[in-house]
């Protein structure tokens, strides 16, 4: 026991000190750039040095190689939920007299979800090569700041188009690339946005609508058994009126798979609800995810960056046509013969 506190309070100690460390040498970084630093250096004092080699060749491997690892654990997760919904909620609901065409959306959903998943997953994002490069050269005009023309990527060996960038996981040259998606194993580009758009928000409506015939589910249990107007007697005998909190716990104990599923498809639905704003907010300003990360480092458009030769750079979205014309781009990418005009 006292080698215990001993060991407990060791470890404190070094955490301390090397947070001590991060804020003094690290005030330069940004705040999540010092958290992470925190967490590396914190890690090399308590992890054996050979699990944390093998930890980020997994990472490596997982996050910066192509794999078919998140394809299949994304099947799998709506294989599951799917699977607890058909077997004991659909029955359930059923039984209660819910609207069938109710219970049947969330199928409907997976169907259109799983077409547009596909789509997304085979289809090019826009890969850039030698004998294509002509063409998306003319598809965008260089803003000049964040694209800047006659810019070479030294391992496709092609001209970088505005509102390109080289992907290290495809190792190719995508335009209007977004982001590399995990879950579907493929870039996300001008050619294959708008299945993923579709893709991102069905599987919202998916989680949310799980969410609520779940809920809905429950809570009809919870008022045909009138259980909120009876009483439980405590471990000392005292007699108690029921509380939410002995409610939640009454139904994990008769529902638990059905419980446990409405937690998860809830916490999903917040998080890609929120990701799916961020995803319309920049469809609606004509901005890929790393023209967005990009953008930060000049604050706003209204906001000067001092650059290395005390040069003042001010940045400005010039892809942003009005909101139709945006969400149009999405659906309709530009060709060579659309070039867009710098505003």
């Amino acid at each position: 026991m006292d080698f215990l506190a001993f060991f407990i309070i060791y470890l404190l100690l070094v955490l301390a000190s090397v947070v001590l460390v991060c804020i003094y040498s690290g005030r330069k970084q940004s705040f999540p750039a010092r958290g992470l630093s925190c967490i590396t250096q914190v890690s090399s004092f308590v992890i054996p040095t050979r699990l944390q080699r093998a930890t980020q060749r997994v990472l490596h491997r997982l996050f910066h190689t192509r794999s078919c690892l998140f394809i299949v654990l994304h099947l799998a997760l709506q294989v599951a939920v799917y699977g607890e919904y058909t077997w004991e909620v659909f029955g359930y609901c059923k039984e209660m007299e819910f609207s069938i065409h109710y219970l049947l959306l969330p199928y409907l959903l997976l169907a259109v979800n799983m077409g547009f998943f596909i789509l997304c997953s085979v289809t090019n994002p826009g890969t850039i090569t030698q004998s294509n490069q002509e063409s998306f050269l003319k598809a965008y005009a260089y803003d000049g700041v964040m694209f800047q023309k006659s810019t070479m990527c030294p391992t496709c060996n092609v001209e970088k188009p505005a509102r390109s960038k080289h992907c290290s996981v495809c190792n190719n040259c995508v335009h209007r690339f977004d982001h590399h998606c995990v879950w579907v194993n493929n870039c996300i580009g001008a050619f294959n946005t708008r299945y993923f758009f579709i893709y991102l928000f069905t599987l919202t409506a998916m989680a949310a609508n799980l969410a609520i015939i779940t809920a809905a589910f429950l809570i009809q249990v919870v008022l045909l058994s009138n259980i909120m107007l009876g009483s439980y007697i405590d471990d000392q005998g005292q007699e108690h009126a029921i509380e939410i909190l002995f409610l939640i716990q009454h139904l994990f104990l008769t529902f638990p798979r059905i419980v446990f599923m409405l937690g998860f498809v809830i916490v999903l639905s917040l998080v890609l609800g929120a990701y799916c704003c961020f995803t319309l907010y920049l469809a609606l300003t004509n901005q890929t995810s790393n023209e967005w990360y990009k953008s930060r480092r000049y604050e706003c458009s209204c906001c000067q960056v001092l650059q290395p030769h005390d040069r003042h750079i001010v940045y400005r979205n010039v892809y942003s046509q009005g909101v139709w014309v945006n969400l149009k781009e999405i659906f309709k990418p530009p060709t060579s013969s659309e070039k867009k005009k710098k505003t």
